[in-house]
């Protein structure tokens, strides 16, 4: 038997109203989990009163103190007690709740810290006669002062949780508080490059020290982000980066995106936001890890600044109390424009690849050695690639080229446009252990990996014909035969019109075996029973929440393994200068399907200072 309820027949406890001290310190729960709720909060009201420079000062991780300077149009004195009220504003007037058109508007940041901490706020309001200050301490709140400031306004806050102590246990060390902070201001920053923003650390006493300084940035939006950019997630970034600008239906995608080469492996470079806003949002991430599912292999992640606009009133930012989620009335719309704008600059990048691989390619051949280095490396300028038109080398016989009976690679000889030293990817000159090109161009050297670019190459062409007449199919002599597994077999069948559509037709054979009756012509001969695997596995990974384009994508990039030049394969001059022109006529070529690159270009220059010559 169920044990009886104890509090069945008892008296119930009577509604009562909360103390206003009480929802304030619960509001305060919701909306400053930690400092660096704070900051966000502060900043944010100092951005939305129009400052142009903003400081940030902390000490012990913010626990001790965050003090907020900034030189925004302040706040006058009879408005001051209202400022510390909850659910009081000056962002929004009530009627309409989806038009936010600013960082802030919920009204209770002031309130909230207030209430569990020591709070004061300083300001002048512009043309105001001199500046006031009022002090709130764990909700209860004094008289207005006069105070001296030349304008804008200080909110200062001291010892955060004091008022609620159990709060404190839950708050990571100095270091680990500190750190979210920076996050915190360096996400701000970005979302307004016009404005200088700083951050000191106190803890030590004295000025402290700076940890993080951004001076306004002048210039069009994408020359004022990329400056913004470049000093906070370092120039390797911006150099790396395509700018990133579409528009669908209203709503509009702009920042930068980075080459699929300067990959990372965890999501920590990825920024959104929406409205200016900051966000971090399940639909947006989604997006950004479906743009470049073509590109990237599933441990690695994008890295990318963008910024989605749209009117007020197709996005809901009042979902989250920290409002660091968002509500799109149109969310297909939101997602698609993320998905096909980046796609899109992506292609229009070409055969680029990231200035990183060749920097580690330099330090790689460095002679080290117990001495000192006496000489400086350079990184190799950005862009110095160029998109060109295909267009095939002369035929030609150099010793080091490999004679081999073997069958030609599957690449088209087109007529000579110029010579082939001074195109991007230049003349090939030899072949280093079967699988590496050696190419000459005007500046420098280019080194191929065959197998992985001739992979990339296959794999677009087999979206190019899936995409306009369907994949061709080549019927084999005598169908084979593959023993499978009861669920990889239903696994199978269960895409098989599918599979059809892209030149791989299947038919049950009795029992878990299945008959391949036609392979993708595009890949000549091909072992059915290894590429079964390996779309099975594909499957498998992927998982059935995978739309089924991404599925198709997928499949087709395992498919071109296997009709791509191997490893070991020798190949003559004219196939790798085809190959060559292939990739500068072919979007994406500078990575592989799995985000590798396909090549690295070394200016003479850089060689040059290897050997101490510059």
């Amino acid at each position: 038997m169920n044990a009886p309820n104890p509090n069945i027949g008892a008296s119930r406890p009577p509604i009562r109203q909360l103390d206003e001290t009480i929802v304030n310190r619960i509001a305060a729960g919701e909306v400053v989990e930690r400092p660096a709720s704070a900051v966000k909060e502060l900043v944010e009201n100092a951005l939305d009163a129009g400052a142009r420079r903003v400081e940030v000062v902390v000490a012990e991780g913010g626990k001790r103190l965050i003090r907020v300077t900034d030189d925004g149009c302040g706040i006058a004195p009879a408005d001051l007690p209202l400022a510390l009220a909850r659910h009081a504003t000056s962002k929004i007037d009530g009627s309409d709740l989806l038009d936010i058109r600013s960082f802030g508007f919920r009204g209770e940041a002031l309130a909230s810290l207030g209430a569990v901490g020591r709070l004061s706020v300083t300001s002048r309001a512009e043309g105001a006669a001199e500046a006031a200050r009022i002090a709130v301490t764990g909700g209860s709140l004094g008289a207005v002062m006069p105070a001296a400031l030349s304008r804008g306004t200080v909110v200062e806050l001291r010892d955060l949780f004091f008022a609620t102590p159990a709060r404190l246990k839950f708050l990571r060390s100095d270091r680990a508080e500190t750190q979210a902070i920076g996050d915190v201001v360096k996400r701000l920053a970005m979302a307004v490059p016009g404005v200088g923003i700083t951050l000191r650390d106190v803890s030590g006493g004295g000025e402290g020290r700076v940890s993080f300084r951004a001076d306004a940035e002048t210039g069009d939006f994408f020359d004022a982000l990329r400056g913004r950019l470049a000093r906070i997630l370092g120039t390797e970034f911006t150099e790396n980066a395509i700018a990133i600008d579409a528009e669908r239906e209203g709503l509009r995608l702009t920042g930068f995106a980075a080459l699929p080469t300067y990959s990372r492996g965890a999501a920590v470079a990825q920024f959104l936001f929406v409205n200016g806003r900051p966000v971090r949002d399940k639909l947006l991430v989604g997006a950004l890890r479906a743009a470049y599912m073509d590109f990237l292999s599933r441990d690695r992640h994008p890295a990318a600044a963008l910024f989605l606009t749209c009117d007020p009133e197709r996005v809901d930012v009042n979902v989250h109390p920290a409002k660091a989620e968002v509500r799109f009335r149109e969310p297909g719309l939101a997602r698609g424009l993320i998905v096909s704008g980046l796609r899109h600059a992506l292609a229009e990048a070409g055969h680029r690849a990231s200035s990183t691989v060749a920097g580690a390619t330099l330090g790689a051949f460095r002679t080290e050695s117990a001495g000192p280095r006496h000489y400086q490396m350079d990184r190799p300028s950005p862009g110095a690639l160029r998109h060109a038109h295909a267009a095939q080398a002369p035929v030609f016989e150099t010793p080091g080229f490999a004679e081999t009976a073997a069958p030609a690679a599957r690449f088209e000889p087109t007529p000579e446009a110029a010579p082939a030293q001074d195109l991007p990817l230049g003349a090939a000159r030899a072949q280093l252990h079967e699988n590496y090109i050696v190419a000459q161009t005007r500046d420098g050297i280019v080194l191929v990996d065959q197998h992985a670019a001739h992979e990339r190459l296959v794999y677009e062409r087999l979206k190019r014909q899936a995409a306009e007449t369907g994949i061709a199919a080549q019927a084999l002599l005598i169908p084979q035969i593959v023993e499978l597994s009861e669920q990889d077999c239903a696994r199978l069948l269960a895409v098989a019109d599918d599979l059809g559509r892209l030149g791989l037709t299947l038919e049950p054979f009795g029992g878990s075996a299945i008959a391949v009756r036609e392979t993708p012509a595009l890949l000549g001969e091909v072992d059915a029973a290894k590429l079964i695997a390996d779309i099975l596995d594909e499957i498998s990974d992927l998982g059935e929440s995978t739309t089924l384009g991404a599925r198709i994508d997928a499949v087709l990039s395992r498919v071109a393994c296997h009709g791509s030049v191997r490893s070991g394969r020798q190949m003559r001059a004219e196939e790798m200068n085809a190959l060559l022109r292939e990739m500068e006529a072919t979007p994406h070529s500078g990575q592989c399907n799995h985000g590798r690159p396909t090549f690295v270009e070394l200016k003479l220059a850089d060689i040059e200072r290897l050997f101490g010559r510059r």
